[in-house]
């Protein structure tokens, strides 16, 4: 059985995963969390980078949604350019945000990926549903508190993993 806590791949940036890699696995939609995956947590809104980033998927035939933890507000600010479908207040690791996204994109657990820089809420959610899951590092080590305290058990757990 696959380890719940272990990612499929790990990439230092979002920016820098491998499109041809997803394509080739046969993934069709990628779930992407917003907070430290795409931007800092405090950024408001999408950067020229985020877009382009997301342009260059869209283009290459994927479907997106976002799911985050963080408020309706901040979610919707953020996806004004965007129009993503997303998910706010999502409750990750939670499997029902997870199962709606994939809803939402027409996909199932087999050609679907999670992209987030947490363990304990983005790969946990998408390994409990077998979705193909991708850590990047986070954007800024600015975060909320409690964030902060799960990033000390992160590090425990990826020192007992790359052992």
């Amino acid at each position: 059985m696959k380890n719940l806590l272990i990612p499929d791949i790990h990439y230092e940036s979002v920016f820098l995963i491998d499109v041809e890699k997803l394509k080739q696995k046969g993934i069709e939609g990628i779930i992407i969390d917003i907070d430290n995956t795409l931007v800092a947590w405090e950024t408001k809104e999408a950067n020229e980078k985020v877009l382009s980033f997301i342009k260059i998927l869209l283009e290459e035939g994927f479907n997106i949604c976002m799911i985050s933890n963080n408020t309706r507000k901040r979610v919707e600010k953020f996806n004004e350019v965007l129009r993503l479908p997303a998910i706010h207040k999502a409750g990750k690791p939670r499997n029902a945000p997870y199962r709606k996204a994939m809803e939402l994109l027409q996909t199932h657990h087999n050609n679907t990926a999670v992209i987030g820089d947490q363990l304990f809420t983005d790969i946990l959610g998408g390994n409990r549903l077998g979705l193909f899951t991708i850590l990047v590092t986070p954007i800024s080590p600015k975060e909320f508190i409690w964030t902060r305290l799960m990033r000390k058990l992160e590090r425990i757990v990826m020192r007992k993993i790359k052992k």
